[in-house]
């Protein structure tokens, strides 16, 4: 890439999308801007890149433009399969995206975590540890910030902490950072990757660019996960809640590394076993990078989760509220359900993705889930699958905001309410983020 000669087309005008182009920019490209949705928001942003020098496009150019650009830029939200990239792959020209546009500016090592659920809470805990031992952390990806938009905050001494999703991976040729985590890998985003195999391709992808001097740090508990570590050059350093492996595992309620005890796992701040796996994952990067058992143990035992991911709202009417918002597939809802001991009303549905909900519903039947509230455009679907589970104590609305009303009406004293979706939020809202907070609005206006 030569951005002072290179022309580049970046589509989609999110916060991704914007970054990037901020950064071509920055670098004195040559930079178009284009989104098919013309939405308020969209429009503002795009008034402000060409404030900066970006040459906006509508829909009649778009398509002409590619002959005479070379590099196209895609947001996460743009699929491969969306016209323009397939126009542009039959004009031979390179495709990318921001995330492997921004590395090739950084120079500091990059922990790079990638996973079907745990990214988040993965990643914080591993920023928190770090700055907890002093050390520059910059924590950015998925997470919410793109890598490009904090390039000004990194040097040569710091830490990149980046949450990477499979939408990302999907544009990577070269990327290639110091740590590559992979937490887990179930199904999601089939309508999107239109099979599990070609989701666990590209899962794996964030392993491609490892060499010999690099670190794949795996989940030995998911066997996926623990085959993607088969025949790569790089380092590979397990973690397990269940077996005594090379890496972080748990063994009679501790957490030990290579043999060495880290700290009692009881002392965890953050709750059930999908954060013990997310802790043993982040012991086996900050172990990596030097950081002491006793710097890990006390960073992990103040370390109070993530928002949207099983948060506490608050008791309201004698019901505990929780929202978990960051839940957009089944396997995140059955991992919130297992931390549930009181009798719970569970909020279920958003935009549907493909996924099946039987084995979702079949884990509701055995657990202190007591009725069920369906909501959104997946809700037909799912009420079929508690029909073919035997669930019975199923409420099903349209509104959002209704759902909240029925599940308030069905918590008695001493309940709790979840709403964990194991669906994604497009549906309604702009992501899981927006809708989390909305939740969180409507119970706290309860009071």
């Amino acid at each position: 890439m030569n951005f002072s000669r290179d022309k580049f087309l970046v589509v989609g005008i999110q916060k991704s999308g914007v970054s990037a182009a901020e950064l071509l920019l920055s670098k004195k490209a040559k930079c178009y801007v284009y989104d098919d949705n013309e939405s308020p928001a969209v429009l503002a942003e795009t008034k402000k890149l060409q404030d900066l020098g970006a040459v906006a496009v509508g829909k009649d150019e778009v398509f002409s433009l590619l002959r005479e650009i070379d590099v196209l830029v895609l947001s996460p939200g743009v699929p491969l399969d969306h016209d323009i990239p397939l126009a542009a792959k039959k004009l031979g020209k390179r495709i990318t995206g921001e995330l492997e546009l921004a590395s090739k500016f950084v120079t500091a090592p990059i922990v790079a975590v990638t996973g079907t659920n745990g990214k988040t809470t993965t990643c914080s805990m591993i920023d928190a540890i770090l700055k907890g031992n002093g050390m520059n952390s910059v924590l950015c990806g998925n997470v919410g910030t793109p890598l490009s938009a904090v390039l000004n905050k990194i040097t040569d001494d710091s830490v990149v902490v980046a949450e990477v999703s499979s939408f990302q991976l999907e544009t990577v040729s070269s990327f290639t950072p110091h740590i590559s985590v992979i937490t887990n890998i179930t199904p999601d985003h089939l309508a999107r990757h239109y099979n599990m195999e070609n989701y666990v391709y590209i899962k794996k992808r964030i392993l491609t660019n490892l060499k010999e001097s690099e670190y794949a740090v795996l989940c030995y508990d998911d066997e996926t996960v623990r085959k993607a570590g088969e025949n790569i050059p790089a380092k590979t350093v397990y973690f397990s809640a269940k077996t005594e492996v090379n890496g972080a595992y748990c063994s009679e309620g501790k957490i030990f590394y290579k043999g060495k005890y880290v700290m009692d796992a009881r002392s965890l701040s953050a709750k059930g076993e999908h954060n013990l796996l997310n802790a043993l994952a982040s012991v086996c990067v900050a172990e990596i990078l030097g950081v002491s058992e006793k710097r890990i143990a006390e960073t992990l035992s103040d370390f109070k989760g993530v928002k949207h991911r099983i948060q506490f709202v608050g008791n309201y009417g004698g019901a505990d509220y929780y929202n978990d918002s960051k839940a957009t597939n089944t396997d995140a809802t059955v991992k919130a359900i297992e931390s549930m001991s009181k009798p719970t009303v569970l909020i279920l549905g958003g935009k549907d993705k493909g996924l099946e909900f039987d084995s979702l519903f079949a884990e509701i039947k055995k657990s202190a889930v007591k009725s069920v509230v369906l909501t959104g455009e997946s809700r037909y679907r799912m009420l079929d699958a508690a029909k073919r589970a035997g669930f019975e104590n199923v409420s099903l609305t349209e509104d959002f905001y209704v759902a909240i009303e029925l599940a308030q009406y069905l918590a008695d004293e001493g309940d709790a309410v979840l709403f964990s979706p194991a669906c994604s939020s497009f549906d309604r809202f702009t992501d899981f983020e927006q809708r989390g907070e909305e939740f969180i609005r409507t119970v706290e206006s309860m009071k």
